[in-house]
């Protein structure tokens, strides 16, 4: 039987945070506020973007400011991210995923963004074509760190969580996983850090792509 490995898209496949705070900074210039310090914006990632603005406004998730500017970041996102999106991949990946499907390993996302941005980011950087299944932010009710992203794409897929391995760079990533009986691999290279990564209590901790590849085949050979 096939293993299937989940990927969180910023931060693990792509090295996004930083054009993620240059385009939260230029959605609060263009609403005429004070943008946030990039630490407190890099806090964020991870988080649906109504979520994000609601923290950083200091304003509940429905409030009309949190629309408009998630409909600036989208703006944003589309002109200072997507065109370098293929330069900004972490080293081995390109070849890492095209290896993995060779292999015979079935591939999804999970992410936090929503579906178009990350159908367009993963475009973009010429990953899309390796993916079964994407799930956004806004095709679910509950988001990562909750299960139902990790739970849609087992169903779709008809797979068991056993036989799957998730890949993230926080801890929502990893919290997801296990809530969803999947092993997880958290990646060190991407937004929380090692002490953050180890209190979700990720199946494997990496530092590396190559490394990824290399516990998802363990994983492949173990089932």
């Amino acid at each position: 039987m096939s293993t299937l490995a989940v990927f969180d898209l910023d931060g693990t496949l792509v090295d996004t945070p930083r054009g993620i705070v240059e385009t939260f900074t230029a959605a609060f210039a263009t609403m005429g506020l004070e943008a946030p310090r990039p630490e407190e914006i890099r806090a964020t990632i991870g988080l649906p973007l109504e979520r994000a603005f609601g923290s950083l406004m200091g304003v509940a998730d429905d409030d009309p400011r949190v629309a408009e500017g998630v409909r600036q970041y989208l703006s944003a996102f589309r002109e200072i991210v997507l065109p370098k999106a293929a330069d900004l991949l972490f080293p081995g990946v390109a070849q890492g995923l095209a290896a993995l499907e060779d292999d015979g390993v079935i591939l999804a996302v999970a992410t936090s963004k929503f579906s178009a941005s990350a159908d367009a980011l993963l475009t973009s950087a010429g990953l899309k074509h390796h993916f079964r299944m994407v799930v956004g932010a806004d095709q679910v009710a509950h988001p990562k760190p909750h299960p139902e992203s990790g739970q849609v794409i087992l169903r779709e897929l008809g797979m068991d969580g056993e036989r799957a391995v998730m890949v993230g760079d926080t801890t929502h990533d990893l919290l997801m996983a296990r809530a969803c009986g999947m092993r997880s691999i958290g990646v060190t290279y991407g937004v929380h850090g090692v002490e953050e990564l180890r209190s979700a209590e990720p199946t494997w901790l990496v530092d590396t792509f190559d490394d990824v590849l290399d516990r998802i085949t363990t994983a492949s050979v173990r089932d």
